[in-house]
């Protein structure tokens, strides 16, 4: 009896992910539209030419933003020379004539702007789990993720699929450190997330940001500033060594608030007015040199 047990693809690779796949496969140029086999007799291994018009993308992408311009580029690239490397696709349960993209989403949404009417893919069997770890694998190699993308694959394997921290390292081939701090990019507020998405701030930039006692005021900061990671990192460590720097920034906004009512009081009564504030309390006080100064104040007051 063989017992000997297949090693698990996971972790191996992009190669592992097409078997037995000619790497020899040369694209011909776009033919006109064939209909193809049907589900039930296209290979379920190996490389093989299927109908763009069957493919959707996937319930377990991880890459949620492309590129316009990037994808514009692979359009060309793929109107001139094809789709070079076969996508990995998994068939839709219960539904005929269709299969849900399990990597190469890119290529597929290039192939359908270039005007191909077929595409290479390898068909495999795959459980939603593992859909997400070669969609999550692929895009990770191909460094083709944003940080919270990334961040965003690794926190539904974990939160989903009940991975370790440890375990999802060895089949992505990344640091346990480097999971546990993209991560914790997830705690950042919302406002400093979309800086992240649009690339106006950097990995090590929010790595910096996470330590910091006011995140939202420090990247605004390092925003205007132009300031790069280790520039950033500095500012954070002096701000969380002097805690009263946050309290001087609250104090002179509060007393900039202050004097501005101050100069609205004084333009509607006339006089001159100061306000003293003490947290949610405090005291006005007017300035009169006459009685009737005082009396043009108690005849304001009562409107």
């Amino acid at each position: 009896m063989n017992t000997t047990v297949k090693p698990s693809p996971l972790g191996r690779g992009l190669s592992a992910l097409f078997g037995d796949a000619d790497n020899s496969y040369a694209p011909k140029p776009a033919a006109p539209a064939v209909v193809a086999a049907s589900v039930a007799e296209v290979p379920r291994e190996g490389t093989t030419k299927m109908n763009i018009t069957w493919l959707q993308p996937g319930a377990f992408q991880p890459r949620r933003h492309f590129d316009e311009d990037a994808l514009k580029g692979l359009t060309d690239s793929v109107r001139e020379r094809g789709v070079l490397e076969p996508l990995v696709v998994r068939p839709v349960a219960g539904t005929k004539d269709a299969y849900e993209i399990i990597a190469g989403e890119r290529r597929w949404r290039a192939a359908q702007k270039a005007g191909l009417h077929q595409v290479p893919v390898v068909v495999r069997e795959l459980t939603d789990r593992e859909a997400l770890e070669f969609g999550l694998i692929e895009n990770v190699q191909r460094q083709d993720l944003s940080p919270l993308e990334e961040a965003e694959g690794y926190k539904r394997l974990l939160d989903e699929f009940n991975h370790t921290q440890e375990g999802l390292a060895k089949i992505v081939g990344k640091s346990r450190p480097h999971i546990a701090n993209l991560l914790r990019i997830l705690t950042l507020p919302a406002s400093i997330k979309t800086r992240i998405e649009s690339g106006e701030l950097t990995l090590g930039h929010a790595r910096a940001i996470i330590t910091s006692r006011d995140p939202v005021a420090l990247a605004d900061v390092i925003a205007k500033r132009g300031l790069n990671v280790r520039q950033a990192e500095a500012l954070a460590k002096r701000e969380n060594d002097n805690p009263q720097i946050h309290k001087r920034k609250a104090t002179n906004k509060a007393d900039a608030d202050v004097i501005a009512l101050e100069k609205e009081l004084e333009r509607v009564i006339g006089l001159k007015v100061k306000i003293a504030a003490q947290g949610k309390s405090g005291a006005i006080t007017f300035y009169y040199h006459d009685l009737d100064q005082l009396d043009n104040i108690i005849k304001k007051l009562r409107g």
